[in-house]
């Protein structure tokens, strides 16, 4: 097949917020009108602050969230509206590997029964074939048979996390999704992960959509970034450019909040709160917190520009287009 991989076009996921037993409910818009394209073997690195709605792109992509608006498709076929039984077969070609190893590992599964699972699952291996699968799988991300039999309680975080992609690969999947997958690791566990999976990725030809606050990261594993504000691309293009040379406002206030060792104290994304997503602000929904900020930028949403050298910028402004 020609063509990304996976693709979203005007994605959008809202959901209703209660308000208590007399009043109506407030719609949260946690995705807004998003255009994503993911190419095989790529990876593409999702940032920006909590709430932003990067967790709800990354289950919306796999739809385990039913989308409000838009349409995505994967490997050419429109899966916006596949039910669960048409979606089945097409589980196997994308994976995601939580924040949390040990929220996302069964304690009662030893590793070797926690990686067999989907293999089983999918009635895709059966006793010896079975065992010699799971055994190459773990020895794989770097964990050897005396680790077989071990229950999580008895291996560390980042031994947990191995387990769950050693879990994500058994299907042999074309798409990894990977929500802060470091992130509640040890500095040194971090960088051995980073290398498994690096090496997986070689080795398999794996996309990875890979959703981190951690900029170095995202900057070591991605060859392009996505930056999201409020549920919008705010900014994308490849990882030298958008965390090297940025031109959105957010993106520069992302950046400035990268502790360094020389600095005291730590330099927040942007100047006050994010707004509130049930009641966004008019226009561009970064205006209130933006140094650069226009009378015209709370007229309308601004759009997502198309730059000549393949940059995608949400700020006419920034871009010199607008005075």
């Amino acid at each position: 097949m020609t063509g990304p991989l996976i693709r979203a076009e005007g994605l959008a996921k809202t959901f209703d917020a209660k308000r208590g037993a007399f009043r109506a409910p407030r719609q949260i818009q946690a995705v807004a009108d998003l255009d994503l394209a993911l190419d095989r073997g790529a990876a593409l690195g999702i940032v920006g602050e909590s709430g932003c709605g990067k967790s709800t792109l990354a289950r919306l992509l796999l739809r385990l969230l039913p989308p409000s608006a838009g349409r995505i498709t994967f490997d050419g076929q429109d899966i916006t509206a596949l039910d669960e039984r048409a979606m089945r077969p097409l589980r196997r070609r994308m994976q995601l590997i939580h924040q949390n190893p040990s929220a996302a590992l069964d304690p009662r599964l030893t590793a070797e029964d926690a990686v067999a699972e989907p293999l089983r699952a999918q009635g895709l291996a059966s006793g010896r074939a079975l065992r010699d699968r799971v055994a190459a799988l773990l020895a794989e991300v770097g964990l050897p048979p005396a680790f077989l039999h071990r229950y999580p309680h008895e291996l560390s975080g980042g031994q947990k996390q191995r387990v769950c992609i050693a879990r994500a690969l058994a299907l042999a999947p074309d798409l990894l999704v990977l929500d802060e997958p470091t992130s509640a690791l040890d500095v040194s566990v971090q960088a051995q992960i980073l290398d498994v999976l690096d090496g997986l990725r070689a080795r398999h030809g794996l996309a990875f959509l890979f959703i981190s606050h951690n900029l170095a990261v995202v900057r070591q594993v991605c060859e392009r970034v996505a930056v999201m504000y409020l549920g919008r691309i705010v900014e994308e293009g490849t990882a030298a450019e958008v965390l090297g040379a940025p031109r959105h406002p957010y993106t520069r206030a992302l950046l400035a909040s990268v502790p360094r060792l020389e600095a005291r104290g730590v330099t927040p994304a942007a100047p006050g709160e994010p707004p509130n997503p049930a009641a966004p602000p008019p226009g561009c929904a970064f205006q209130p917190r933006c140094p650069i900020a226009a009378e015209a930028c709370g007229a309308a949403m601004p759009p997502l520009l198309d730059l000549a050298d393949g940059h995608r910028l949400r700020c006419p402004r920034a871009d010199g287009t607008a005075p």
